[in-house]
């Protein structure tokens, strides 16, 4: 805590400094990072009983640190500084009688912070009516400070963390999916932009097509939609090749190959595809999907 953080404690002479994760020297190197807990009380006795009392706790092998704050605004002020506090101990009643309350708030609102868990804890429990700010406030829990034995603080510290755990792993899956489906997007609309791309329904009816099959085969797109392959292959499939195409797909799912059709103009169009059957475990496909490439044939021998 910085010395201009004095002016809000009543006796400027005790201060409880903020614990220092980052001194190696302190501890072993393998150690893991501590959980983060912020105190926040303008009477130095409860940040001195509170730490006392949570000073061997320990969950999921990792230490607990304390952050000090003395007033709502340095309470808002390391939040801001510090990204990864699990568990803000928050005093109701500080330099106004709603202080604690406005961190809630800004906690949620302002800093948009929805992990870190907030636990009010209050001297004067009359002051405020504990269902209306559970209702009101996005809390996690409220005691009255005379209440909240070393048993019971423990016990709530404990759940705090483990709640704080599981959101912040739900959080991490959730950043995980959501990069991968930026990528599977960005991916989608490069293979739109370059790839012969087709969506068949279960029936073999054309339900998407990408811009360069568009472009290649000189239809529009609105004019596939709805109609099967012979919209884009005029001619008939040789039946040998009909015949391999539906046993890959109904033994493996998939099948791939080449098939050679002709463009708009007539020029002959050599296709390296792959069609993929999509279908949930155990049930028929609902969708196909094929993607073809260009190739030039390999001149045959003696011609």
């Amino acid at each position: 805590m910085s010395a201009s953080s004095t002016d809000n404690i009543p006796n400027g002479d005790l201060i409880i400094e903020d614990d220092d994760p980052s001194d190696v020297s302190a501890s072993p190197t393998h150690e893991l990072t501590p959980w983060r807990i912020l105190i926040v009380d303008d009477d130095v006795d409860v940040h001195v009983v509170t730490k006392f009392a949570l000073s061997n706790a320990q969950f999921q092998g990792r230490r607990l640190s304390f952050l000090h704050a003395y007033s709502g605004k340095e309470a808002i002020e390391t939040l801001r500084a510090t990204q990864d506090i699990a568990l803000v101990l928050l005093d109701v009643i500080m330099e106004t009688e709603d202080a604690g309350l406005r961190v809630a708030r800004q906690i949620r609102e302002a800093l948009h912070n929805e992990l870190v868990r907030i636990v009010l804890r209050t001297g004067q429990p009359g002051q405020a009516l504990e269902h209306s700010i559970i209702c009101d406030y996005d809390i996690n829990d409220f005691w009255c400070k005379a209440d909240l034995t070393t048993r019971k603080l423990f016990t709530t510290v404990i759940a705090s963390l483990r709640a704080y755990a599981s959101l912040q792993a739900a959080a991490a899956e959730r950043a995980a999916m959501a990069a991968e489906l930026d990528k599977a997007r960005q991916v989608q609309a490069l293979l739109g932009q370059q790839a012969l791309v087709l969506k068949l329904d279960p029936k073999g009816h054309i339900i998407e097509a990408s811009d360069r099959l568009c472009e290649l085969t000189g239809r529009r797109r609105d004019t596939l939609i709805g109609r099967d392959l012979h919209a884009l292959h005029t001619g008939t499939f040789p039946e040998a090749l009909v015949d391999d195409i539906k046993l890959s797909l109904a033994r493996d799912g998939a099948w791939s190959g080449d098939i050679q059709t002709r463009a708009t103009d007539g020029s002959a169009l050599h296709l390296r595809c792959a069609l993929l059957a999509l279908s949930e475990p155990g049930g028929a496909p609902y969708e196909y999907l094929a993607v073809a490439t260009l190739f030039e044939p390999s001149p045959t021998p003696g011609a």
